[in-house]
């Protein structure tokens, strides 16, 4: 079962401060490691958290049952250098399993926003809501006028987006090649890397492959980008600077430009037709590598694009982790 478009669109509006997770700090210094459904809030939470395995403290290990042999790797690892481990998940065996998160397109906000409150960074998490909630009365569908998420959809439609952004913020192309593909069904493609290299050479053997190309910039632009501009206004069709929403910075920048690049791809898969909900063949897919027919007990969270209980399972006041009692197996339901 998938979502209908109106179903996406209404979680979108009503996204912000819909975390309902725990909220209480976990002992520093942390980790944080993200694979499968984890691994975008990851990549954004490591303006607060960095990247890395922890040797003390807490390790946050967000993932999905289809990442499961990667999540349980790296929290073994952790807990063998000496850090607690919380393993936040959309699923899997409930013995490996901390935080569960609901799952689908909309999932990267609550492990992002779990991981900025687990450690410590509550300020930014709700500075970010503060965000998401404002760029929501501009984005949302009854706006019909002045909608930049619409605009830019409209910018985006029958063309082929280059997504770049300041190293920085390297998280950004990496969100929004996702979502564009996820919710969006159009391939982007982000320049990673030194762009100069990258767009002084890759139209010069075959120029009209810069026809029906556009770049988004994302987030703050630095000297290189400027230049990058200027060399791609000759080469491709248009450069369009999407630059953070009231000049935000840092986590609660970067998540509420992952939220506007949601409306975007849902804007965009309304112009082309087809539902921003996720296509059955990757439920299938991520089924497989889940390992659901193996016989063992399994959770499942709630998708974020079908439904949204006020609090989700497992989530009682400020204690991480879940209760077993009170979860529903989704698996019939879907």
């Amino acid at each position: 079962m998938t979502a209908p478009a109106h179903s996406l669109l209404t979680l979108l509006e009503t996204l912000g401060g819909s975390y309902a997770g725990p909220t209480r700090p976990e002992n520093g210094p942390y980790g944080l490691v993200g694979t499968g459904e984890g691994s975008v809030a990851a990549h954004l939470a490591q303006t607060l958290v960095p990247g890395v395995l922890a040797r003390s403290g807490t390790q946050f290990v967000l993932g999905s049952p289809d990442a499961r042999s990667a999540a349980t790797d790296y929290a073994d690892l952790a807990e063998v250098a000496g850090a607690s481990v919380r393993h936040a998940s959309t699923g899997g065996a409930p013995g490996e399993i901390d935080v569960l998160m609901p799952g689908g397109p909309l999932a990267t906000y609550h492990f992002a926003q779990y991981v900025a409150y687990a450690s410590g960074h509550a300020t930014e998490a709700q500075a970010a809501d503060a965000l998401i909630s404002d760029l929501a009365a501009r984005c949302a569908p009854h706006v019909e006028e002045n909608n930049p998420a619409r605009d830019l959809a409209w910018s985006l439609w029958g063309r082929q987006p280059l997504l770049l952004a300041a190293p920085d913020a390297e998280a950004l192309p990496h969100a929004w090649q996702q979502l564009l593909a996820r919710i969006g069904k159009t391939l982007a493609i982000p320049l990673l890397g030194d762009p100069l290299p990258l767009t002084t050479g890759a139209f010069e053997a075959i120029h009209e492959k810069g026809d029906a190309k556009v770049a988004l910039i994302l987030g703050d632009t630095d000297a290189t980008l400027l230049l990058v501009r200027e060399i791609l206004d000759s080469r491709i069709d248009e450069i369009i600077h999407v630059g953070f929403p009231d000049g935000a910075q840092g986590y609660p920048a970067q998540l509420a430009l992952w939220y506007f690049g949601a409306w975007v791809a849902a804007y965009l898969a309304e112009r082309y037709g087809t539902s921003p909900a996720d296509l059955p063949v990757l439920a299938r897919a991520q089924a497989v590598l889940s390992g659901e027919d193996d016989g063992d007990a399994r959770l499942s969270a709630q998708r974020d694009d079908l439904r949204r209980e006020p609090r989700g399972a497992g989530w009682d006041s400020d204690e991480p982790g879940f209760d077993t009692d009170d979860l529903d197996d989704d698996d019939d339901q879907d």
